[in-house]
């Protein structure tokens, strides 16, 4: 997937998401909370502004406008924005202050959350700036990105309605709208291309209560209700676990199962939908296709920790992987994975080898490596690095078969298929706290060691199964001896 001359516009609330990480170890003496010491802090872009970071990471050319209060909070979003390559235009106003959203996080886990905002519709002066800010933008785009987190700017107010406003210039423009949408008032979003609600937020504007058990045919009946009230193309539900339905004008809805390694923090996942969704929009994708990609960064969006844009490496890793391997990754994809892990303290155990012909030995390898952290890594010899090693032979198994068997043995986290004849590079790349290699090795002769302990991690020797080696079952085979045992 390449979105490179993709254009889109956000517009919507923005924030400046905050996150205060530690580790709690005791009660307050002074009243019955838990005590947070405070081991790092860190600041990302939210709201509209994640969005737009979203598309920057997969490659868009997107510009971004929200209103930002004058203060220090505006300051750092802005320099946050720069580095990510997002077009600046946002409005700045002295009415209000800049929303903030401070999450404490303890062990991975979310402790408590504090919103400091503005909660008001724009004046007539913050509505004509920010029109005008959209006017300056909005000619040369493939797409509108309406991102409504109900902090006032896209609401209705005394000056009137802004979201009304953009939607009849994007009309006017031929450019498609698409809409992240909050509360039951959906009059404003009518016309709209793509409208994406939660399980949560489609209940609530279909005046249902959310838990309700809705079975596949309430579901088409209430979409193709608010499709019909609200003039609206298409309708994409976000269901959580359960995928995501699409229904618009074609024969027959949508629906595609979710795409989840595992979930960490559900933060930001609806801005990657939104993000991706248009991208494939402005792209010219169809929708369904648009929804099967958006679903897949979605589940790679899950799967890290706090508000975290999915990149174009790890997009294309997933549309690569599909379902067949989700624990299959490229290198790009598991850095930022580790870099999850390591954000909840949690540790990286790395082992390595060309696992061809999966034998009791492998087995016992990858138990006692599991055994020594919290997650673990396999590197596994491509095809070419096998044929190097071991002979033009070998490997029995392809790279892929073998990657896929690795990844269904318990306790092990990711496989990351190397080129080289050893693992040098990746050791070097990931620092794992621990490496683990089999008791044939001493420990000055592992590769990596010597950089695994330099950087504070430790190596570690596996007892071996005697008698167990894919050369010997190969050799057993081609000479009819026998079963191994």
């Amino acid at each position: 997937m390449d979105f490179a001359g993709v254009r889109v516009l956000v517009v919507g609330d923005v924030m400046l998401d905050v996150y205060v990480g530690g580790q709690v170890r005791r009660i307050s003496p002074e009243a019955p909370v838990p005590v947070l010491s405070v081991e790092k802090r860190w600041e990302v872009p939210g709201g509209a502004a994640n969005v737009a970071r979203n598309l920057a990471r997969l490659g868009v050319d997107v510009a971004l406008v929200g209103l930002v209060g004058r203060d220090s909070d505006a300051d750092s979003l802005r320099q946050a924005l720069a580095r990510e390559g997002v077009e600046d235009t946002l409005v700045p106003t002295a009415a209000r202050r800049t929303t903030r959203k401070v999450r404490l996080l303890a062990q991975g886990q979310q402790l408590l959350r504090l919103d400091e905002e503005s909660v008001t519709p724009p004046s007539a002066e913050e509505m004509e700036a920010l029109a005008a800010r959209v006017n300056e933008k909005l000619h040369d785009r493939q797409a509108l990105v309406l991102s409504d987190y109900a902090k006032g700017v896209l609401q209705a107010g005394l000056a009137g309605c802004l979201t009304r406003v953009l939607m009849e210039e994007a009309r006017k423009r031929g450019i498609p709208v698409l809409v992240d949408p909050k509360g039951r008032e959906w009059e404003r979003y009518a016309g709209a291309q793509c409208v994406t609600p939660n399980a949560v937020e489609f209940a609530t504007v279909c005046g249902r209560e959310a838990g309700m058990t809705v079975t596949r045919q309430d579901l088409e009946t209430l979409a193709d209700a608010l499709r019909a009230r609200y003039h609206l193309e298409h309708v994409l539900v976000t269901r959580g676990a359960r995928g995501m339905a699409l229904f618009g004008p074609e024969a027959e809805p949508a629906y595609c199962r979710a795409a989840v390694r595992e979930v960490a923090d559900v933060s930001g996942a609806g801005d990657t939908v939104i993000a991706t969704l248009a991208a494939c929009a402005a792209k010219g994708l169809a929708w369904a296709e648009c929804m099967r990609v958006a679903n897949l960064a979605a589940g790679v969006a899950v799967g890290k920790m706090g508000t975290s844009p999915v990149t174009l490496a790890e997009l294309n890793a997933a549309l690569r992987e599909g379902s067949d391997n989700p624990k299959l990754y490229d290198l790009p994809a598991l850095l930022h994975k580790v870099e999850d892990w390591r954000r909840k303290n949690e540790s990286v155990v790395f082992t390595n080898g060309c696992f061809d012909l999966l034998h009791p030995g492998h087995v016992s390898l990858i138990r006692q490596s599991a055994l020594q952290g919290d997650h673990l890594v396999v590197g596994l010899n491509s095809d070419a690095s096998v044929r190097r090693l071991k002979g033009p032979e070998r490997p029995i198994q392809n790279e892929r078969a073998r990657a896929l068997l690795l990844s269904a043995l318990s306790g092990v986290d990711a496989v990351i298929l190397f080129d080289e004849d050893t693992p040098l590079n990746l050791v070097t790349a990931l620092l794992p706290d621990v490496l683990v290699k089999g008791s044939d090795y001493r420990v000055e002769d592992v590769v990596g060691a010597d950089v695994v302990r330099n950087h504070g991690g430790r190596v570690y020797l596996a007892d071996l199964v005697k008698g167990c080696s894919t050369t010997g079952i190969v050799h057993k085979i081609d000479h009819g001896s026998g079963a191994w045992a």
